[in-house]
């Protein structure tokens, strides 16, 4: 049923979700060059690995030895916009059409933190990842990891229609305010390292 779901909300908002991720990956084309794409090894239903779609955020640009720079420094003033808005996201509507994600769900973490996750965190996967979740809406990168995986694993348990349509809503308004975009001291989110807590 919430599969079905997914696919009419998908359908019937095309007229208006299309025409932005057209216009976006041009202006991604013009400010960021080429790829407009990339896509990212995450974890899945089951803890199932897929390639998440999303727009391009960072430049390309290297140091002396070849390595990429730090993400706040390839992160640009329009790149921030795209992540602001969530327009980065777009790309991501194609793993929902396939079925690799939901419209609402835990996020989908790098693949490489799987091995990382206790027996409670691990949880997460029960349930097919989400473009939004629970956790989004309720601190999205401010939070901590600990607070993400308590929300998340909140959610498998009390997941239902009606939950689902309350973080649509929410959702909509956090991206309207723009909130919760980065962790503090981050450009984006301080990186997963596992943890002993059950």
């Amino acid at each position: 049923m919430k599969r079905c779901f997914d696919l009419i909300l998908l359908f019937v908002f095309s007229p208006l979700w299309l025409p932005v991720l057209f216009v976006t990956a041009l202006l991604v084309r013009i400010k960021l060059g080429p790829p407009v794409l990339f896509k990212q090894a995450r974890g899945g239903l089951g803890g199932k690995v897929f390639y998440l779609w999303k727009f391009r955020s960072m430049t390309n640009q290297v140091d002396a030895h070849g390595q990429l720079l730090p993400d706040e420094q390839r992160l640009t003033s329009f790149g921030k916009f795209l992540r602001a808005s969530s327009l980065d996201e777009l790309p991501s509507f194609y793993n929902l059409l396939v079925g690799d994600i939901s419209f609402v769900g835990p996020r989908p973490f790098h693949a490489e933190y799987l091995p990382l996750y206790n027996e409670f965190q691990a949880r997460r996967h029960e349930v097919r990842p989400g473009i939004t979740g629970w956790a989004q809406v309720n601190g999205r990168n401010s939070l901590s990891w600990e607070d993400k995986f308590k929300l998340d694993v909140w959610y498998v348990d009390n997941r239902s229609f009606v939950l689902d349509m309350k973080i649509l809503f929410k959702t909509v308004k956090k991206v309207l305010i723009r909130e919760g975009i980065s962790s503090a001291g981050s450009a984006t989110t301080e990186k997963f390292r596992g943890s002993s807590q059950n």
